[in-house]
């Protein structure tokens, strides 16, 4: 095979198959669960205009629980900053909004009080089928964790936390503190 009929079956394949990529790529994106952003952050789609993918949240957070999104989350998410939860939540320390030089985060003061009022970066939802507490054994882990005890999480008999989203911010703290596998208590985004 001489290099002209490599390169011209090379360019068939291209052409055959970049559709065919596409349309499963679109289709995949639809299914993939939104993401949990850093704290401030604007609604998802004026945050994807405004954020530029600079790192700087990432690289304030002393938590080290801003990680910035790869190809796999599609084209559009890359360099964005997301939150995993379980594997490092959020401290509230609000340095990540201190940064932003586009405003993508909105900057917040470190006050609790403020932060619980304007600051919505998702809602816990607990697994009753997967918490212990809801099953005869006291844990309360989640509930120690949250930043908003008695507000956000509230705990009831064998300590069966309850959730009260007007006041949960969605930091993920219970979530990363839940003893459970699978975790029975989640942050949503919102």
């Amino acid at each position: 095979m001489n290099r002209r009929r490599f390169l011209l079956a090379l360019l068939s394949a291209v052409v055959l198959f970049l559709p065919i990529f596409y349309i499963s790529a679109k289709r995949n994106l639809r299914k993939r669960k939104r993401f949990l952003r850093p704290p401030g952050a604007l609604k998802e789609s004026q945050f994807k205009e405004q954020c530029i993918g600079c790192f700087k949240c990432a690289t304030a957070c002393p938590n080290d629980c801003i990680e910035m999104a790869g190809f796999e989350h599609g084209f559009e998410n890359v360099h964005t900053p997301t939150i995993v939860a379980r594997s490092k939540a959020c401290t509230l320390c609000m340095r990540c909004t201190e940064v932003c030089p586009t405003g993508a985060l909105t900057e917040t003061s470190r006050d609790m009080e403020v932060i619980n009022k304007e600051i919505k970066m998702g809602t816990a939802s607990v697994d009753k089928d997967l918490c212990f507490s809801y099953h005869g054994r006291t844990c309360g882990v989640c509930y120690r964790a949250c930043p908003f005890p008695g507000k956000a999480l509230t705990v009831g008999l064998y300590e069966q936390p309850t959730v009260h989203p007007d006041f949960c911010v969605g930091c993920g703290l219970c979530e990363q503190a839940c003893i459970h596998m699978p975790q029975a208590i989640r942050v949503k985004p919102v």
